[in-house]
């Protein structure tokens, strides 16, 4: 089959720190040039991947809304141009990228990492369309645009090749946080629970430069680090994040809102690191309780489960979310959308 893969331009495809939908993007046309398709990955500047790569656009996050009309127009023409040269058209960008093959033939699909805009959902079903389906990365992330159209969950997925199982770890091992660290995230609150069950806590992730999460670092996450007990490390490439999560006795993940998926969860637990987490948004499709970690409401509850760490089979945990998250499961569940079975 020849598979086209869009990503939005901004971030590279793979990134090199930040970036998990361009991260995932990269292993879905790498495991689909590996079960034999023809790909070309269509991404932003210094994109690349196994296949065929077409770049465009600007690498800049902030970039105005007359570039990034710009870059529509670009992926517009070049799907007129080239669309009877796909047989599946896989879309990780904007919904607007896939207006001029509405109605053709080709196969589609529309993949939401984050909480669905149903203004866009309202107007493209409301047009002639034929094969697409649209696919959210949980239940939870479903729900916010499944109003209109043929909707699916596949959730994400990490190569787990990529990961070091360690079996094991000292009785003095730290916690860890990895995230943006704005505070829907939640890093204020494993501070908390580290210092109350007396644990060391490493924060790693990207500082955010809006205005008012980055004044929630510099007031209330930055007076607390120590370099002690609370140590921040900054953002962490692939073999640091490897070796940070694997090291560790556990990664919270106390986020204060509906967290669409969480890919950092199952990086902890490919490494065998449980994972304990709030209630909210994936979690409770994400985690299984007692295996891969513990799903509790408020931070007593993370305190509590703090201490049966030693419960949970490192081993297990990797194995069960292996079965669920690599990156082989992922892409035929993909495939498997438009193969019937």
């Amino acid at each position: 089959m020849r598979i086209l893969l869009i990503m939005d331009p901004g971030i590279p495809v793979p990134p090199t720190l930040y970036g998990g939908h361009e991260r995932l993007v990269y292993l879905f046309a790498e495991e689909y040039q590996k079960l034999g398709h023809e790909v070309t990955l269509l991404a932003g500047p210094e994109s690349h991947c196994s296949g065929k790569t077409v770049t465009f656009g600007t690498n800049d996050l902030a970039r105005s809304k007359q570039v990034r009309f710009g870059e529509a127009r670009f992926v517009w023409k070049f799907l007129r141009e080239n669309r009877h040269k796909f047989d599946l058209v896989h879309n990780f960008g904007r919904l607007i990228y896939l207006l001029p093959i509405l109605n053709n033939p080709v196969k589609k699909i529309m993949s939401y990492g984050r909480p669905v805009a149903r203004g866009g959902i309202k107007i493209v079903t409301s047009l002639p369309n034929r094969n697409l389906i649209f696919t959210a990365c949980s239940n939870n992330c479903a729900a916010t645009g499944n109003i209109k159209g043929h909707w699916e969950t596949v959730y994400n997925a990490i190569d787990f090749s990529q990961y070091k199982l360690i079996t094991k770890v000292t009785e003095d091992a730290p916690l860890m946080f990895l995230g943006r660290l704005d505070r829907i995230k939640g890093a204020h609150t494993a501070i908390q629970v580290a210092k109350a069950t007396n644990n060391q806590l490493i924060i790693a992730g990207n500082i955010s430069h809006t205005e008012e999460d980055l004044a929630y670092f510099k007031t209330v996450i930055e007076p607390q680090i120590d370099n002690k007990q609370i140590k921040y490390v900054g953002p962490l490439n692939d073999a640091e994040k490897n070796s940070r999560l694997g090291h560790a006795k556990a990664l919270l993940f106390p986020i204060e809102w509906d967290e669409p998926f969480g890919m950092v969860m199952i990086e902890a637990m490919a490494c065998g690191t449980p994972v304990i987490a709030f209630k909210k948004g994936s979690v409770p499709e994400v985690v299984e309780n007692g295996i891969t970690g513990f799903i509790v409401d408020d931070a007593a509850g993370m305190q509590q489960k703090i201490a049966e760490m030693d419960t949970v089979d490192r081993s297990l945990c990797r194995k069960t979310a292996m079965k669920r998250f690599n990156v082989n499961v992922i892409a035929g569940n993909y495939l498997q959308l438009f193969e019937g079975k």
